[in-house]
Parts: C-alpha cells; structure tokens; sequence
C-alpha cells in the first residue's frame, strides 16, 4: 500500500494530468488506439485456455498484503471506452511512464522478484508500473475486474508485465515501453497469463499448448 509520502507524490503526478496542456498529446494517443481495429486473424477479446499458476512475485504480494489481492464485487460488464474515457487513460499512461523511472528489483529489493508499489525515488519495474496504474484507474471509478495484471513475453523473449483493459472495443493494452494504448494483438508480444476477470487470485493461461514455458516467464525477471 501506498505510504503517506508516496501518495503525496502522486497526487501531485495526477494533478498534473489535469493541466491544459497535456491534454493534445492525450487526444493524439488516444485517437491512435481508437482507431485500431482487430482483423479477421486477431479477435478483439484474449481467448483463456484453462488455469495456470500464478506468478510468484504475485503470490508474495499477496502474502505481504492480503488487502492488495482481496477480491472486490465483480463486474460482468466491460467497460465502455468513450472517447473521452480513452483519452483520459491514454493521459494517464503516458504520465506515469515519465514519472517513474526503470529500475530492477535486484536495484531497488535486492531479491530478483519483488512485486510492489513503485519506490519513494520514483522508480520501479513493470509490475510496478502495472500495479500504480490499476490502483489509479479504479480511484477513476474502472471496475477491478476490468483492470486485469498480465504476463507477457517481450520483444526479446523476456517475461514482462501489462496491463489489460477489458473494453466494450475489445482487450487494450497499458505498457511502461509505450505511451500508446494498444489493442492487445497490436502489440509485439507473445500473451501467456493473465488475472481471471471473476478473482484476482485465480490465474488464466493464454496459451493453448505451451504450459512449460508458460511458468518459465511467470516470476517476470525482467528489467523493464
């Protein structure tokens, strides 16, 4: 959770995001991802193929602070993504991906997986990025079963953490590599878990076949 301090940061970080002129660059991005629509190849919603386990450095969080990972009531529905709701998550993304600064948890824990709030110096990896960015969309008023934490591999075959929004437009993508909001299939990425819609705690498999190396990148040791 976030320390009196660290919430006062970040206030501040949002208030900026307030100011008049960012608000082209949010359209600008904004009006990017709007206009992405899945081809015939790439639905516009992930398909789930069964349970997996999930990621340690989640469990530990979990363990550290049962509150983050407590379940809140569920919402069916996907969020409906106005123009001006996308704009303002598009804003949001950008603002935090200047604000923090990249950092391992070997740097900033000393351990290689530690899943947390990014530091007071502003830095963090990408779960950590993931987990600021969920907390401040559901303060806007997005359902936590619309805000799903979610495993990736990279461009370079390395384990890596998003965001996923589901969308009345489809799964859209929050990334600390890119300012823009992406349609998932619209990434570089291989998907391979991702947090269950209905609980946080229960973890879905985006791979159809590939189980082994599923759980290979499911620490997310990754320096991004």
């Amino acid at each position: 959770m976030f320390g009196s301090k660290l919430l006062g940061t970040f206030i501040l970080v949002w208030l900026g995001l307030l100011a008049v002129p960012h608000l082209a660059i949010a359209q600008g991005t904004a009006n990017s991802a709007w206009r992405a629509k899945p081809s015939q190849s790439a639905p516009s919603s992930m398909r789930i193929y069964g349970h997996t386990a999930p990621p340690i450095g989640y469990v530990q969080l979990c363990q550290r602070d049962p509150a983050e990972c407590r379940p809140a009531a569920v919402s069916l529905d996907r969020m409906e993504l106005t123009a001006a709701r996308l704009a303002e998550v598009a804003a949001l993304n950008r603002q935090i991906n200047l604000a923090i600064r990249p950092a391992t948890d070997k740097e900033l824990h000393g351990v290689d997986e530690h899943w947390s709030y990014p530091t007071l110096d502003m830095r963090g990896d990408c779960e950590d990025y993931v987990l600021l960015k969920r907390k401040l969309l559901m303060e806007l008023g997005w359902p936590a079963s619309t805000l799903l934490i979610t495993v990736v591999r990279d461009e370079r075959k390395e384990g890596h953490a998003v965001l996923t929004l589901r969308t009345s437009q489809g799964d859209f993508i929050l990334d600390n590599k890119n300012d823009e909001v992406l349609a998932w299939h619209r990434t570089p990425y291989e998907f391979v878990m991702r947090q269950s819609y209905l609980d946080p705690n229960r973890w879905m498999s985006l791979e159809p076949d590939d189980e082994a190396a599923a759980l290979a990148v499911a620490g997310v040791r990754s320096a991004d």
